[in-house]
């Protein structure tokens, strides 16, 4: 069995802390480097075939808004809670966008969630 493959795009180049959620649950996390890496989430998702895409910028919308027009992944965008991520989850969402929050629990739960889900 593969592990759960999770792209993180960041507006202001962050996403360490995310990945290493992601990876305490026995997921890959693959960080996009650099300032605007929210928009480059749908194209590293399609590049690395992965699994799910986590985007955060200002708003929680840009990047995920952009992998939707480009590829059509179905997203959530503007979430403000670790919970709102897990519930857009649930409902089939490939690409979910946040506000800024760059934290371990969000990584964590959200890999585990993909993999309870049935994902990986």
């Amino acid at each position: 069995m593969s592990k759960v493959k999770i792209v993180i795009g960041d507006r202001l180049g962050k996403g360490q802390n995310i990945a290493k959620g992601i990876e305490a649950a026995g997921g890959t996390a693959i960080v996009i480097p650099g300032v605007g890496a929210d928009m480059k989430v749908g194209d590293v998702m399609v590049s690395e075939s992965a699994d799910l895409g986590l985007s955060f910028c200002g708003s929680g919308g840009a990047g995920a808004l952009t992998a939707k027009t480009k590829y059509g992944f179905p997203v959530e965008y503007g979430l403000r809670s670790v919970d709102a991520g897990i519930t857009a989850l649930r409902s089939g969402k490939k690409v979910i966008g946040f506000g800024f929050m760059d934290t371990e629990e969000l990584g964590r739960r959200m890999a585990e969630e993909y993999i309870k889900l049935g994902g990986k």
